[in-house]
């Protein structure tokens, strides 16, 4: 069954999901990490992962090889310092004597738009990819964006749901984590 981009649906649902396992990974860790989220939360981290994930392939798509060549030599390096400053943040916090974690500082403006960039820097790569094919990136983007957005707010949720019982240790955990996912970033792009 092909759609009119040119690729079949199996392999574009294939894509999607592979695209939302760093941000899958991130808002479980997240969710593990924090003490109480709120619906609203988890929807605002959902939507700004799934835009991310339908504007940077059109981004890559439309920016073509000259912009993603010369991001491409340092993207996981940026992917890992943002990672690892949130993750850091999360560790700190998680190490400092209060007994509540509080979702606004992890899921604030600053720390969310370090998340978002994070995990959808791939997504550049690949409307890269659709520009280089002379494949139409629109559709494939809006399955890119909707799964990211499902998988982050389920993610976000499922981490919530375990490691509300552990508290900050789950807040210290999930920041080691996260510095480990932007390391894991790091060495695939560089093995």
């Amino acid at each position: 069954m092909a759609l009119e981009t040119g690729i079949d649906v199996y392999s574009l649902l294939l894509l999607s999901v592979g695209l939302a396992m760093d941000a899958f990974s991130v808002a479980t860790v997240t969710g593990f990490g924090l003490g109480r989220i709120k619906i609203r939360d988890a929807t605002r981290m959902s939507i700004s992962f799934g835009a991310a994930h339908t504007l940077m392939p059109i981004a890559g798509w439309v920016l073509g090889s000259t912009v993603v060549n010369l991001v491409s030599d340092y993207d996981h390096w940026v992917a890992f310092l943002l990672l690892a400053f949130v993750g850091g943040r999360m560790v700190k916090d998680g190490l400092d004597g209060d007994s509540e974690v509080d979702p606004n500082e992890i899921l604030g403006a600053v720390s969310l738009l370090m998340f978002t960039v994070a995990v959808s820097i791939d997504a550049l790569a690949v409307g890269l990819s659709f520009r280089l094919e002379d494949l139409p990136i629109l559709v494939p983007s809006l399955f890119m964006g909707t799964g990211t957005l499902l998988f982050t707010f389920v993610g976000l949720l499922v981490g919530n749901r375990t490691g509300k019982a552990f508290g900050k240790k789950a807040q210290i955990m999930g920041g080691l984590v996260l510095i480990g996912i932007g390391a894991r970033i790091v060495f695939t792009h560089l093995v």
